[in-house]
């Protein structure tokens, strides 16, 4: 089961793959922040904090907008991390603003 927590609601939805975390979280409308949906904005920062090993791995732009101690604590920004396969992941949307 996949846990999702925004700053309004946390919410269990079943597993689904092939879509981004934001994009999940905006099908079972979470009030999940965002601005720009490509990586740029930062506003969905997201903290992981179980099933890192079900998304895809970082990508440039998270590379370039995360600090290596967020990184290394499990923050990803949910427009970029993908869901590759079921299990539980539970994730909690902390944007910086």
């Amino acid at each position: 089961m996949f846990t999702l927590t925004s700053k309004t609601k946390t919410t269990t939805i079943p597993p689904v793959t092939g879509i981004t975390i934001l994009e999940l979280a905006k099908q079972h409308d979470l009030q999940w922040l965002y601005n720009c949906s490509r990586g740029t904005c930062c506003r969905c920062r997201c903290l992981v904090s179980e099933g890192q090993e079900l998304l895809s791995e970082l990508n440039d732009k998270e590379y370039q907008r995360l600090m290596d101690d967020e990184i290394e604590e499990g923050y990803r920004l949910a427009c970029q991390a993908t869901i590759r396969q079921p299990g539980t992941l539970i994730v909690t949307n902390k944007t910086y603003f």
